[in-house]
């Protein structure tokens, strides 16, 4: 068991080390897209949370359409 413990301890370490940065990089491009999306619909700006589904949805299929550019 240490033996197992000690070839995968350095690999947890640098997962949980790097873990936060790239999740912290996807949320900022996702703020951006959601930036542009409330922009280009005229929105103020609110949290795509508390939007309603209709919005939500709208908001998806708009950045769906993005992607596929």
């Amino acid at each position: 068991m240490r033996l197992l413990f000690k070839h995968f301890a350095p690999l947890l370490l640098a997962v949980a080390i790097t873990s936060p940065a790239v999740m912290t990089g996807c949320r900022s491009q996702e703020t951006v897209y959601y930036n542009q999306w409330e922009h280009d619909t005229h929105r103020e700006h609110r949290d795509l949370n508390k939007r309603d589904e209709a919005e939500q949805k709208e908001y998806s299929d708009w950045r769906r359409g993005r992607d596929h550019r």
